[in-house]
């Protein structure tokens, strides 16, 4: 299939901005530039019932969250709830950048967001998100009275590199016997710092994430670090994907990181894991919070929260 027409214009856009490849930017202009598309590729963000931010302990100091209950929810109503954690390549990105995905995400699905600002790279290299995701989960479900959600009904999700924290939080509540997770929603996750499946040649230059800016990622967030022998940062290479909760895998066919997702969704099911896929072929990464732009973005929300929504009910 080829490239969606709105893809197309987000490329025209990119190029009458005259940004410089993001690769060649110091961190702080990067984190300016996601900044400011967020005004030109999101849509309106849906009101809630309640926004709140939130703090909680990490190994590093005060982790920030952001607490999102829907309009329909009443006060004190106990809620489904979903963890997120936001993408960026572990370096760029804020409870700002994915604020309204996540109202998207609570209003559509029915239940409780928050989402955790875990530090970022080159600051806080691996595995420092994943320390804070993992405490930001565990403190979420030890809190569900004071924070009115439903630890039975308890889910995990992110887009890119939030994805990839979603899988390693799964992963590492099996092992430690909790908290317990019912569902993961991955949105065209990061799995594997080999970056050798084809869709890193036949998308190396496909914006937003190229592939120099898929390595440029990596190399500050990894530094010295091997992330190819350490699951924590490729789970594609886990030792063993059983007894995970059912997943929802969302791939864009113009995505480096396409073939990482697919190969993901089939270890999970020849581990016994139920999976749900939802291939767009003609997406790049990121679409999904671009709908103001990209037509096809509001209705990948919509189906994600449906999924949710179901296997929270």
């Amino acid at each position: 299939m080829s490239l969606d027409p709105d893809c197309q214009r987000v490329h025209e856009l990119y190029r009458l901005a005259g940004r410089p490849p993001l690769e060649t930017l110091s961190v702080g202009e990067a984190r300016e530039a996601m900044q400011r598309g967020r005004e030109i590729l999101q849509p309106d963000p849906p009101e809630m019932s309640e926004v709140r931010d939130l703090s909680c302990p990490g190994p590093g100091g005060p982790i920030p969250l952001r607490l999102y209950r829907p309009k329909s929810a009443t006060p004190g109503e106990k809620l489904p709830a979903l963890v997120f954690y936001h993408g960026g390549g572990w370096v760029l990105g804020d409870l700002d950048t994915h604020d309204t995905l996540c109202r998207e995400l609570s209003t559509k699905a029915g239940c409780a967001v928050i989402a955790v600002d875990y530090r970022l790279a080159p600051e806080h290299r691996f595995p420092a998100a994943v320390d804070d995701a993992f405490a930001a989960t565990a403190w979420i479900a030890n809190h569900a009275a004071d924070l009115a959600i439903d630890t039975d009904r308890l889910a995990v999700g992110g887009d890119s590199a939030g994805g990839n924290l979603a899988i390693v939080v799964a992963v590492l509540a099996r092992e430690k016997g909790g908290p317990a997770i019912s569902y993961q929603l991955l949105i065209y996750p990061a799995t594997d710092a080999s970056k050798t499946q084809v869709s890193h040649q036949e998308n190396a230059a496909i914006l937003p994430l190229t592939k120099p800016v898929m390595e440029w990622f990596w190399a500050h967030y990894l530094g010295e670090t091997d992330g190819t022998t350490d699951w924590r940062a490729s789970p594609l290479n886990a030792g063993s994907l059983i007894n995970l909760p059912p997943a929802y895998i969302i791939t864009a066919g113009y995505d480096v990181l396409r073939d990482e997702g697919l190969d993901f969704a089939d270890k999970l099911e020849a581990a016994g894991v139920s999976v749900t896929r939802k291939h767009y072929p003609g997406q790049i990464h990121g679409f999904i919070t671009m709908g103001k732009i990209i037509r096809e973005a509001n209705g990948a929300v919509t189906d994600a929260a449906t999924a949710v929504r179901a296997a929270l009910s």
